[in-house]
C-alpha cells in the first residue's frame, strides 16, 4: 500500500495513519507531496485520480483502489490486517476507542484552529496566553486531559487501551500541539505525552518533520518566517 501524505511538520491528518502503520510494523510505501494550495499546483496534480477530495492522506493499493480520509484509512488497515491489533480486541473497548477517534475527528475545533500542528515551531509562551483568552480552548484541553487520564486509569496504561492502538495514533497530533504550545496537563496525561513522544513511530515522524525546512505561510498564523529564514 502507498500512503500519500503532506508535510510532516504541518499535516496532522497525515500523521495518524503513518504513525499507526509504523508503530504496528505494517509495510507501506510513503509518498510525500508538499503543500501548495495554488490551483493546478504539483500538490493537487499528485492527487488527481486517487484523492477525489483533494486532501491528504490517501491510501492507494497497487491496482489503483484508493481510500481517503484518515479514519476510513485506519478502518481499511484494520480490515486488511486482522492479525494486527489496530483496535482493542474486546468489543466494548473497541467501541470506546472508535468513539474517541470519532470525537477527535469531528471535534475540538478551538484546539485545531488556535493551535495548528507545527512541530518545528517553539510556541510554548503562546499556549498559556491563548488558554487565558479562549475559554473554548480551555474546554477542549480539559476534555482531552479527561480522556487520557480516565482511559489510562481504567486500562492501566501505558497507552489508552493498554497496547498501542488506532486511538493512540489518532491523538498523536494532539501530543504535538500540547508540547509545542506549552499546554498544561495533569500528571497522568503529561506522562502519557512523554510515552507517546518516545514511541518509534512518533519520534521518527518528528525527526522527519524537523528535517523538512519547508515554509508554508497558510499554516503559520503566529510567525512571519521560521528561525532559519528570519
Amino acid at each position: 500500500m502507498r500512503l500519500i501524505i503532506g508535510n510532516k511538520n504541518y499535516s496532522s491528518w497525515s500523521m495518524r495513519p503513518w504513525v499507526l502503520l509504523t508503530e504496528l510494523g505494517i509495510p507501506f510505501e510513503e509518498h510525500k507531496v508538499l503543500f501548495d494550495f495554488a490551483p493546478g499546483s504539483p500538490f493537487y496534480t499528485a492527487l488527481q485520480g486517487v484523492g477525489p477530495a483533494g486532501r491528504v492522506p490517501v491510501a492507494v493499493e497497487a491496482d489503483g483502489f484508493s481510500v481517503w480520509d484518515s479514519l476510513a484509512i485506519i478502518e481499511y488497515i484494520a480490515d486488511q490486517h486482522p492479525d494486527k491489533a489496530v483496535w482493542p480486541l474486546a468489543a466494548r473497548q473497541r467501541a470506546t476507542a472508535r468513539a474517541l477517534c470519532a470525537e477527535m475527528h469531528s471535534g475540538f475545533g478551538k484546539l485545531r484552529s488556535l493551535c495548528p500542528m507545527n512541530i518545528e515551531a517553539e510556541l510554548q509562551a503562546l499556549g498559556p496566553k491563548l488558554l487565558a483568552e479562549e475559554p473554548g480552548l480551555a474546554a477542549d484541553l480539559a476534555r482531552i486531559d479527561a480522556i487520557w487520564s480516565e482511559q489510562l486509569a481504567a486500562q492501566g496504561g501505558p497507552f489508552l487501551f493498554g497496547e498501542f492502538t488506532a486511538a493512540d495514533a489518532y491523538f498523536a497530533p494532539v501530543v504535538m500541539r500540547v508540547t509545542r504550545y506549552g499546554l498544561p496537563l495533569s500528571p497522568a496525561a503529561a506522562a502519557y505525552v512523554k510515552r507517546m513522544e518516545a514511541t518509534r513511530s512518533v519520534s521518527a515522524w518528528v525527526a522527519d518533520a524537523l528535517a523538512e525546512h519547508v515554509w508554508v505561510p497558510e499554516d503559520e498564523p503566529y510567525r512571519t518566517a521560521p528561525p532559519t529564514m528570519a
